[in-house]
């Protein structure tokens, strides 16, 4: 994957900024240019020091994610970003654009609802009237653009709480009270809600699941009818619901817990009960990994500006 950070400055590898900035520095040492103007107007390393002193201002802003992530949360945005990077564009020549995706807009409201906040979070700039994305800009736009229904997933102007269960499911399903642990007890419920009401997170419909065991001791002391003996053998070492005990001996749910209950008091039997848990579905893994590959680029970039500023 090749990340543009300028329109001749190009890195492979979407998350190795510090070492590119060291690459360029060792080249910077040995450049020799016949005046200091071809050095601010053709030098790379100069271009991209800029933008990185530039976003420090941005980023020591402790909300600065979180407001990277609204701004994000826009289809036309997201267009308007994906389109500079390809391309210089004028206002008029994006106006264009944008029509002909069949968004219509007036000049005012492209620059003043959509252009400036990319520019406020260091995504976009402008130059002799033309808008570009920045080299910061290209690296983000690049896990967005499989995930053309970013804008609409999430929910806008929002505290990021759907982002940051999307990410903490990445790693494994959790219970509602491990969410609750990160949340808080206030907006848990309606947070899952909406992350389940938009497709990328999907739970069991029962509250928890019971699963019944083998206990340890000896069948053999115990005396059991055929029917107990039957419910007996279908149990396995893993465990196993009602339910699958039911279509693996015929019997009728209602008949398979009296029984059950039977070699429970017999100590035959014991149950355990594992919670409800949450998971991501494919769409929200999908959404998940590119919000964390969007912080990555973030914390990168924060540790160049720093080296920079230093």
């Amino acid at each position: 994957m090749t990340t543009i950070l300028s329109p001749t400055l190009k890195i492979e590898k979407p998350h190795s900024l510090q070492g590119t900035l060291q690459s360029l520095e060792a080249q910077c040492r040995n450049c020799t240019p016949i005046t200091p103007l071809e050095c601010i107007s053709r030098c790379q390393v100069y271009k991209l020091k800029n933008e990185l002193r530039r976003l420090s201002g941005a980023m020591n802003n402790p909300n600065y994610t979180k407001e990277l992530f609204n701004v994000l949360k826009n289809d036309t945005r997201l267009f308007i970003l994906q389109t500079i990077c390809n391309q210089r564009c004028s206002l008029v020549k994006l106006q264009g654009q944008l029509g002909k995706a069949q968004h219509f807009y007036s000049q005012e409201t492209i620059t003043e609802k959509y252009l400036r906040p990319l520019m406020a979070v260091g995504l976009a700039n402008e130059n002799r009237e033309e808008f570009y994305a920045t080299g910061f800009g290209a690296r983000i736009a690049q896990p967005l653009r499989g995930f053309p229904e970013f804008g609409r997933k999430l929910h806008m102007h929002s505290e990021c709480h759907e982002e940051t269960v999307l990410q903490f499911l990445l790693s494994e399903p959790k219970t509602y009270q491990d969410i609750e642990s990160i949340m808080g007890q206030n907006i848990t419920s309606r947070v899952l809600e909406r992350l389940l009401s938009a497709g990328l997170v999907k739970a069991p419909k029962d509250r928890e699941y019971i699963f019944f065991f083998k206990s340890k001791r000896d069948p053999a002391k115990e005396e059991m009818t055929a029917t107990e003996q039957k419910i007996y053998d279908s149990l396995c070492d893993e465990g196993i619901a009602a339910g699958k005990i039911a279509k693996k001996t015929g019997l009728c749910i209602r008949r398979i817990y009296k029984y059950l209950k039977r070699l429970k008091g017999k100590k035959l039997v014991f149950l355990r009960r594992t919670p409800k848990t949450y998971r991501l579905t494919c769409k929200g893994q999908k959404l998940a990994l590119a919000l964390k590959e969007i912080e990555q680029i973030v914390e990168d970039t924060w540790s160049s500006s720093q080296q920079i500023m230093r």
